[in-house]
């Protein structure tokens, strides 16, 4: 089995910033794509940003140019730097990757956190 925590949320004052973080741990051969999502109350969850192992990121226009979403093969880990935040950006920010488990099984699994509350509020 594969877990994803996240950690880093809390309340924070508009124009603040936090960094949250991921990390996967169990039975993991690699990881290919990780991503953040965030769902807001009454609110459908919303991809916030998403980085391949290769390639390149992707940002929500809501995020472009404040958030910066990073990664930590080594650690399996996967970052994402809030900055300049706003109180629209309150929401629960939940993490997932897709995992190849075993090298002779070459299928992808998508797995998720529990999520972590983030709050912007004065």
């Amino acid at each position: 089995q594969v877990q994803l925590v996240e950690s880093g949320g809390g309340l924070v004052q508009p124009g603040g910033s936090l960094r949250l973080s991921c990390v996967a741990s169990g039975s993991i051969f690699s990881i290919n794509a990780m991503a953040w999502y965030r769902q807001a109350p009454g609110k459908e969850r919303e991809l916030v940003a998403k980085i391949p192992s290769f390639g390149s990121t992707y940002y929500a226009d809501s995020v472009k140019g404040r958030f910066t979403i990073s990664r930590d093969n080594a650690k399996n880990t996967v970052y994402l730097q809030m900055n300049s935040v706003k109180p629209e950006d309150t929401a629960v920010y939940s993490c997932n990757a897709d995992v190849r488990i075993r090298y002779s099984d070459p299928t992808l699994y998508r797995y998720w956190g529990q999520g972590t509350q983030v709050t912007v509020s004065s």
